[in-house]
Parts: structure tokens; C-alpha cells; sequence
């Protein structure tokens, strides 16, 4: 019965609810991933170090068999891209949805009603729904580029040292930008976020998600856009992207971070561009 006792009052703690909730969807977000989220191989089977640096031979796109873009693939990919998101995403959002369910449950208390986790649930659904958003362009894209032949579709990686050169540079280049910096304060302050944007409620709660997601695209979008560079699954660039995205919204110096990742990534770029031209 002590046992018993105790677990009770674990599951009436909000924040050991949110934490066992977020761990739970990370946690299962990775396993599928690993294990290949829908797509037939698992990412341990399309993770090279060579492929993520771009230095593999490059492949004619002709000699490679093409997909199939039916909608039940294209509903794969897009599954792909939202639980890669989640796993990648979620991790850096949490502080943001901890303060969210602590707000939450001390605005309750002070209303004299019963502490729920349901507006926090409701957060961290328009979050990832913004993420499943995103997924669906990025799906499309992918779609494109294997159409246009710079996509291998089956290791799902840049066949063409232009194309590699100007996603780089692209994400380089944004990494710099006023409105990638500006999301990023945003990211980067949960509880200004919170103040500025409090709504009451489970819908308010949702739509408070959304808006997060919002800033949190904006902030990191161009960065994704490199997994088209060294490989969709290549658990290189997943977990170093996700780890990245980590210390530029948590770290002191995560402005400096983002504007030394940039640098590089220009840097990347050229030489690609430079290597396609001569």
C-alpha cells in the first residue's frame, strides 16, 4: 500500500505527467526512426560518414530505380519527415512545455480548480501539428528534387555537386538572417514567449502550440533543408542537426553558435559549387 501511495502522488505531479509524456513521445520516435520509419530499410542502412560529408561517388540518377510516388509512398515520406521532426524537435521544445504546464497548473491552483494536463497536451499538439505541416512541404520537396535528378531515391541523398553546394549555402546564408535570429529569441525565452502569448484554455492552449511551432520552423527550417545534402536517414546529420538545434536554444551563446554554423556551412557550400565548376 506505501507502494501504491506513492505512485499516486507521482501521477498527480504535473510535471512528472508532462515528463513521462514527452519522454514517451520522443522515446518512440526514435525507435521508429531507427528503425526506418515506414520507408524498408533502417537508418543504421543509409548512414555513411561519407555520404554525410558528400564525398561519395556520385551516381547517375539514370542508374538508380526510381520511386514510385504513389499515395500510400508519399504518405510513408511524409510520415518519415514528421516523426524525424518530432525526434529531433521535441527535445529543445521541452523547457518551453515544462514552463507551459507549470503556468498552467499554478494559474488552476489559484482559480481553485483541479490541476490537468490537457492544455499542456493540447501545447504540445499544435507544436507538432506545425512540424507535421512542415513535413508535408518538405515531402513535396523531396518529390521534386528526385524528379529533377539530384536525389538519390533510394539512399535519399544529393547526387549533383550544384545541388549540394546551394543547399549549404542556402542554410548558410540563413543561419545569418535577422528573421532566423529573431525566432530564435523567441525559442530561446520561454517564459517572454509565455507572457506575450498566453491564452487560457485547452484551445488557447493549442493555439499557443501552433505559434511556438511557428517560430521554432522559422528558427530551424533552413537547417533541416541539409538532410537533403547528406542523406534524408543518415543518422549523422539527425542526431548532429538535433544536438545543434540543442545548444543554440539552450546554450548562453547559442546566437554566437548559430552565426559559426552558418559560416561553416558556407563554407561547404563553395567548395561544392567550386568542385561542380571545375
Amino acid at each position: 500500500m506505501p507502494a501504491l501511495g506513492r505512485i499516486e502522488r507521482l501521477l498527480q505531479n504535473e510535471r512528472v505527467l508532462v515528463l513521462t509524456m514527452l519522454a514517451v513521445v520522443v522515446v518512440a520516435s526514435w525507435l521508429f526512426l531507427l528503425a526506418g520509419a515506414g520507408t524498408g530499410m533502417s537508418a543504421y542502412s543509409m548512414t555513411s560518414m561519407p555520404m554525410a560529408l558528400g564525398l561519395t561517388e556520385r551516381v547517375p540518377i539514370a542508374l538508380a530505380t526510381p520511386a514510385a510516388w504513389t499515395v500510400g509512398y508519399a504518405a510513408i515520406m511524409v510520415t518519415m519527415w514528421w516523426v524525424m521532426m518530432t525526434a529531433m524537435m521535441l527535445p529543445s521544445a521541452s523547457p518551453m512545455i515544462l514552463l507551459h504546464a507549470k503556468v498552467a497548473g499554478d494559474a488552476s491552483a489559484r482559480a481553485g480548480a483541479p490541476a490537468s494536463s490537457r492544455p499542456t497536451a493540447a501545447f504540445l499538439a499544435g507544436y507538432l501539428l506545425m512540424w507535421g505541416a512542415f513535413s508535408v512541404l518538405a515531402a513535396a520537396m523531396q518529390w521534386l528534387v528526385e524528379a529533377a535528378g539530384v536525389l538519390s531515391p533510394m539512399m535519399m541523398n544529393s547526387t549533383n555537386d550544384l545541388f549540394a553546394g546551394l543547399v549549404l549555402l542556402y542554410a548558410g546564408v540563413y543561419e545569418l538572417t535577422p528573421i532566423k535570429h529573431a525566432c530564435l529569441r523567441h525559442c530561446r525565452g520561454p517564459l517572454q514567449f509565455l507572457s506575450q502569448h498566453w491564452r487560457e484554455g485547452s484551445f488557447g492552449a493549442f493555439r499557443m502550440g501552433l505559434n511556438h511551432g511557428l517560430y521554432c520552423l522559422g528558427c530551424c527550417w533552413g537547417l533541416m533543408l541539409i538532410l537533403f545534402f547528406g542523406g534524408l536517414m543518415n543518422l549523422y546529420w539527425i542526431v548532429g542537426l538535433a544536438l545543434l538545434v540543442l545548444l543554440e536554444k539552450l546554450m548562453a551563446l547559442g546566437h554566437v553558435i548559430a552565426r559559426l554554423t552558418g559560416g561553416a556551412l558556407i563554407l561547404g557550400g563553395t567548395f561544392f559549387i567550386v568542385r561542380f565548376l571545375g
